[in-house]
């Protein structure tokens, strides 16, 4: 957890893929699983229990935000339009996928300022280490972060999910 709570984070603004201004807040009280993508990386196969997560929780307040980031050895190289046709291509992606980010240094996006102050579970916080490094966001304000090796369907971030689901 963090110093940060979800609920500051829901707050920041950032960038969908269509150019406009969104917020965590703007998807309610959902579960959010935050998570920064790449094309091009040996964890890109992640996209597939990222989606099958997505299609187990949808329906019950979850939802996956992908924020792709080219950061890393340039693994996220094309533009919007490129990335949004191979994630549904290519994984089948249904949640959102929203602006290219940076998730490091002085010009990464707010969102992922704000998220860098959260610890792992050996306590240690701030630069993301790699692409596909998930963050879930509780609606009661918790925040949870995973390591990029740490798979999508692992159990602690599936029980994370399922603890904090409506009813």
């Amino acid at each position: 957890m963090t110093d940060a709570t979800a609920t500051d984070l829901r707050s920041i603004p950032f960038q969908t893929a269509d150019g406009g201004t969104a917020t965590l807040a703007d998807y309610g009280d959902k579960v959010l699983l935050v998570v920064n993508v790449a094309s091009r990386c040996g964890l890109t196969p992640q996209y597939e229990q990222l989606e099958e997560l997505q299609r187990a929780y949808a329906e019950r307040g979850f939802t996956v935000l992908g924020f792709p980031c080219n950061q890393f050895m340039g693994q996220e190289p094309g533009s919007m339009e490129d990335i949004l046709e191979y994630c549904s291509t290519t994984w089948g992606v249904s949640f959102p996928v929203h602006d290219k980010v940076r998730v490091n240094g002085g010009k990464a996006a707010p969102i992922y300022k704000a998220l860098r102050d959260t610890p792992d579970v050996d306590g240690k916080k701030g630069r993301i280490q790699w692409n596909f490094e998930k963050f879930v966001l509780t609606p009661d304000g918790e925040v949870h972060r995973f390591r990029p090796n740490v798979k999508p369907d692992d159990p602690a971030i599936v029980g994370v999910i399922e603890a904090n689901l409506p009813g």
